[in-house]
């Protein structure tokens, strides 16, 4: 759609925000997002990705990071920019809005700030985003791209990490991989591979207050920060 030459621009900024929580109905570990309700039209009553107009006295990121901090009480270590969206008509407005859209990972030490409110609330992320037309503008679209590039980078990067302490057994980072890609791995296969793409080094630790012999505890390994990984499911 060509836009008219009187319309007018505007500059926003959202976040697609993950956390990794146990599902209401299975208890598995899966991605969550947080998610606003609006309170004006356009789209009054529905649910929204964090974000707002993109203040004159801040840059990108600054923006994204102080709305995030204001609707959700979340500032992730982990926050990057994840796409610009800006077709003509993804505002019924008479103002044009271009979006360039971050998303942020969220570590379990981070989780414990997040709020909720009436007009604030976490779901699962692949509960909304089958649930076609439940969000406001084309968030849904925004959701699903930020869940294929996840899943995507997954594999050949240690974005999983994200999700982590700075320390960690392998068995935690296989659960995180498998809420990522929302399936069962192959924990030998998964074990394997890790260790000989050597995106992980061993600390030389080991897990405190188990019960049995305590796992190990592996850090990310900062020079590895590509390689491939092939994904066994669970026999």
């Amino acid at each position: 759609m060509a836009a008219p030459s009187n319309l007018q621009t505007e500059l926003a900024v959202s976040t697609v925000v993950f956390a990794l929580r146990p599902h209401p109905d299975t208890g598995e570990l899966t991605l969550w997002l947080p998610l606003v309700r609006r309170i004006r039209e356009p789209f009054l009553g529905q649910w929204a990705l964090p974000g707002g107009p993109l203040e004159p006295e801040q840059d990108l990121v600054s923006s994204a990071r102080a709305t995030l901090l204001e609707t959700t009480g979340l500032a992730p270590r982990h926050m990057e920019q994840l796409y610009a969206f800006g077709n003509v008509d993804r505002s019924p407005s008479s103002t044009r809005v271009v979006s360039i859209v971050y998303w942020a990972l969220v570590r379990q030490d981070e989780d414990t700030d997040a709020v909720e409110g009436e007009n604030l609330e976490w779901f699962p992320a692949d509960d909304i985003a089958e649930e076609a037309g439940v969000l406001a503008f084309d968030h849904g679209v925004i959701l699903a791209y930020a869940l294929d590039r996840l899943r995507a980078k997954v594999t050949y990067s240690p974005i999983a990490h994200a999700f982590l302490p700075e320390q960690f057994p392998l068995a935690e980072l296989r659960r995180v991989y498998e809420a990522i890609l929302n399936r069962a791995l192959d924990p030998s296969n998964f074990r394997r591979q890790i260790l000989a793409q050597r995106s992980v080094e061993d600390t030389g630790e080991r897990m405190t207050g188990t019960a049995h012999r305590p796992p190990r505890l592996y850090r990310s390994n900062s020079d590895r920060t590509r390689y491939t990984l092939t994904i066994q499911e669970t026999p």
